[in-house]
């Protein structure tokens, strides 16, 4: 259950369109602990926005939208979106169909790593501990 929580946040956040809140939820349901829950999620989700950006980074746009199945569209608003708001714009990585594209923006425009990290980090265990403490009252 441990390794599925965290792999299942991790592709989430890269490749797989599909929402790990469910998951997370459905572990903590079933009895996991709420802290473990979260560091699981989180550091696989982080992980996931990381691969984003360093695809971003070294791959560009191109090999974004051949591997990463990521249209042009999408990252145009993404970068209007990270230009506009800056790193700020990083604490909404974890919204669904916004998120990658932000992370993989961050990569191309060459956002400070540090800076991506840490903000990238604060939302997505911001949204995490927001489902932790939904999924709580279920048990």
């Amino acid at each position: 259950m441990y390794l599925s929580l965290f792999l299942s946040s991790f592709l989430a956040a890269t490749i797989l369109p599909f929402s790990s809140e469910v998951f997370l939820a459905a572990s903590i349901i079933k009895g996991m602990d709420n802290i473990t829950a979260l560091i699981l999620a989180s550091s696989g989700n982080i992980m996931g926005a990381v691969v984003n950006y360093y695809a971003g980074l070294f791959g560009g746009e191109i090999i974004i939208e051949k591997y990463f199945n990521t249209k042009k569209k999408e990252l145009l608003k993404a970068f209007e979106r990270v230009r506009k708001y800056g790193i700020f714009s990083l604490f909404f990585a974890w919204v669904p169909v916004l998120g990658d594209p932000l992370t993989m923006a961050a990569g191309i425009l060459k956002i400070n790593f540090f800076l991506f990290f840490a903000a990238t980090s604060i939302g997505k265990i911001a949204r995490y501990v927001f489902v932790i403490y939904f999924a709580v009252s279920f048990r």
